[in-house]
């Protein structure tokens, strides 16, 4: 009886302390969390934060955690790849041959993951290049 409340006792404490660690990894912007259903989610679902000026992928791992940011003005074109249930969102960069691929979150949450990255994208001021009468040649 001992063995069975010490081990009761030990998964409360698990559960309390991982619940903890599950929590929103920012408060300055909204978190999607993606669903503990699917594969790698399961005991710390990954986090997706949109920013204005940047695109925040959160996982906790066993000992700390992995996050991975993006700028805006870095994002090339952001793609919805749904399931029958879940979505998965790909953004694909400049500069950079590698995307970024959030998988797990509900299609909901990845039609507004996408919409939030192209409402920033189309806050963000343009470089515009100088008319030709600003060029200066060399000599």
């Amino acid at each position: 009886m001992l063995v069975g409340a010490v081990v009761v006792g030990l998964g409360g404490l698990l559960a309390v302390a991982n619940r903890g660690r599950n929590r929103p990894f920012t408060q300055a912007a909204r978190v999607f969390h993606a669903s503990r259903w699917t594969k790698g989610n399961h005991i710390w679902p990954t986090q997706v934060a949109v920013f204005p000026t940047r695109v925040v992928r959160y996982e906790l791992q066993p000992f700390g955690q992995f996050e991975e940011a993006i700028g805006i003005d870095q994002i090339a074109s952001v793609r919805v790849q749904t399931r029958l249930f879940f979505g998965d969102v790909i953004i694909e960069t400049t500069g950079s041959s590698r995307s970024i691929r959030c998988h797990g979150h509900s299609k909901r949450d990845a039609e507004t993951i996408r919409s939030k990255i192209v409402q920033a994208q189309a806050r963000q001021p343009r470089a515009r290049p100088g008319t030709p009468s600003q060029w200066k040649v060399a000599q």
